[in-house]
């Protein structure tokens, strides 16, 4: 894995504990040589997980609308900052410059971007893995509502089944390079062309 697309808030939430879980996130990936794409926002846990990575020596790719970039949202810091027009575009440049994806603790804007690119790989438009970083059982509520949306016919369980979870980052990575190593298929079984 080169680089793994980082979801994750543009707030600092109430719990430092995922601010640390940002850093540590962050200092791990630049361990690794793994580089950082993500939304490029210079607050909150994406400001956080973009200096660490940048502290240890890292390669951080912040991708961002030309509308946030002229509100200042941007870092500045950042190796190299992608800008586009669009939310869509967006999410489009940081899934063609990353090879897997993870959702670390946010709101709607993570939850829409890790479900979209899941969503991606289930009807074969990727074969990029995606996963939840679950520490602290953040996430564990969200993982119980797939369960029952599972149980109850509307997600496969080839699925749900293909999303990488773990509690720690390095769960986490490995469960992503195992998916990353198999043969690329979509995520319910139908055959590639």
């Amino acid at each position: 894995m080169r680089r793994l697309a980082v979801f994750l808030a543009s707030s600092d939430g109430h719990d430092p504990a995922h601010a640390e879980l940002a850093a540590g996130v962050g200092v791990e990936l630049a361990r690794r040589d793994i580089g950082l794409v993500y939304g490029g926002g210079r607050r909150g846990l994406m400001g956080v997980v973009a200096d660490s990575v940048l502290e240890a020596g890292g390669e951080v790719i912040g991708v961002m609308p030309r509308s946030m970039v002229e509100r200042e949202w941007a870092h500045e810091g950042v190796t190299e900052l992608l800008m586009c027009d669009s939310m869509h575009e967006r999410k489009a440049l940081m899934a063609e410059h990353a090879d897997a994806f993870v959702a670390l603790p946010g709101g709607l804007g993570t939850l829409e971007e890790i479900f979209e690119v899941w969503s991606w790989r289930q009807l074969g438009f990727h074969t990029k893995p995606v996963g939840f970083l679950d520490a602290g059982g953040f996430w564990t509520p969200l993982l119980g509502a797939l369960r029952s949306i599972a149980d109850s016919g509307f997600l496969p369980e080839s699925t749900l089944g293909d999303l990488a979870v773990a509690p720690d980052l390095s769960g986490l990575l490995a469960a992503l390079e195992e998916r990353l190593r198999s043969m690329p298929r979509p995520a319910h079984g139908e055959t590639w062309r």
